[in-house]
């Protein structure tokens, strides 16, 4: 059985003034904050705002995983979580391991009182950047506008990733057979001494099947069948 928070989220409409309002931030970025020091969200939480950002908060990071059960819609746009190290219950490394489980979510850690080996051990599972309270406003922007550079990097790159998948799918299996020697190289004769089939056939399919994969050339087919691992 699927796990609800390994799903997809489904995108969410608008319907009211203050939707309008938050889809506008959120395709901006938004940003998930963390820690059991509600006066260090706040704080963190005005800057982002006077940024632009949607923000989420959250007092622990168990508070956050049992929210992404529920896989509530989100409005489309960047994203990325800033959590602290040091909590309650789950800690920020802890938590860098189940996300990592989930999706690929851009991650910062935040911590007052770690030392070298929980950064280097932060930065090894994938942390985007370890910053030290108090963090000053222009190293936390940067940092969450490297985040959000990331994450729309990753969205494009699953998006690009589904249609390749959605277009391959749209492929009879004769089809996929021929594009998949056409991709290697291979000529219309000999593909169609391989397959078994008459030379009409094999260029109907061909011609098919490009169609179908949206390319017009054999170079770009090639390209193509690599990506998607045709």
């Amino acid at each position: 059985m699927t796990n609800p928070a390994q799903s997809a989220a489904v995108p969410r409409r608008a319907v009211t003034v203050d939707d309008v309002r938050l889809a506008e931030r959120c395709a901006r970025g938004r940003i998930v904050l963390i820690d059991d020091d509600a006066e260090i969200v706040d704080a963190l939480t005005s800057l982002l705002d006077l940024e632009g950002y949607a923000c989420e908060r959250y007092p622990s990071a168990l508070s956050y995983l049992h929210m992404r059960v529920f896989n509530r819609p989100q409005f489309p746009g960047p994203n990325c979580i800033v959590c602290d190290v040091k909590m309650p219950g789950l800690d920020g490394l802890e938590l860098q391991r189940r996300l990592a489980e989930l999706d690929d979510t851009p991650l910062l850690l935040m911590s007052g009182a770690s030392g070298a080996e929980e950064a280097a051990k932060a930065f090894r599972a994938g942390a985007l950047d370890f910053l030290i309270k108090p963090i000053e406003a222009e190293t936390l922007l940067a940092a969450v506008a490297k985040a959000l550079s990331v994450s729309t990097d990753r969205q494009r790159l699953r998006e690009r990733r589904s249609e390749l998948a959605r277009r391959i799918a749209s492929l009879t299996r004769r089809e996929r057979d021929v594009v998949r020697c056409v991709a290697r190289g291979e000529i219309n004769r000999d593909i169609a001494d391989q397959l078994g089939i008459a030379l009409r056939t094999v260029k109907l399919h061909r011609q098919r099947g490009m169609e179908k994969l949206g390319v017009g050339t054999v170079a770009d087919l090639a390209r193509l069948a690599d990506e998607g691992g045709l």
